[in-house]
């Protein structure tokens, strides 16, 4: 059964850094694309980052260059480091896994997680 477990979220001030983390079972994050969503109330899910089994990445245009995503496979977790963190980055931060080994940025994804919020002051 696959579950997706994210953490790391909270409230920090514009600049501060975060990381975010995504604990999965029931599959490996090497053999999956998986990707990081974020969403405001009121707003449409926007992806943020991907990252397939061939470690390929890709990045909302927002986020280049502040965040990265990345796994480490031997505890089976997806991370999103975030730095230089802006108020518009506040939102909840949802893990996402696709069944496939390639996915698109905004598209594609099977299983979901509950999300963990991010908060950022200015």
């Amino acid at each position: 059964q696959v579950q997706l477990v994210e953490s790391g979220g909270g409230s920090v001030q514009a600049g501060g850094s975060l990381r975010l983390s995504c604990a999965a079972s029931g599959f490996t994050v090497s053999s999956n694309c998986m990707g990081w969503f974020r969403q405001v109330p009121g707003k449409e899910r926007e992806g943020v980052a991907r990252l397939d089994s061939d470690d390929n990445t890709s990045l909302a245009g927002s986020v280049k260059g502040r965040f990265t995503i990345s796994t480490d496979n031997a505890k089976n977790t997806l991370y999103l480091q975030m730095n230089s963190l802006k108020p518009e980055d506040t939102a909840m931060y949802y893990c996402a896994l696709s069944r496939r080994n390639w996915c698109r940025l905004n598209s594609g994804m099977d299983y979901w997680g509950k999300g963990t919020l991010v908060t950022i002051s200015s």
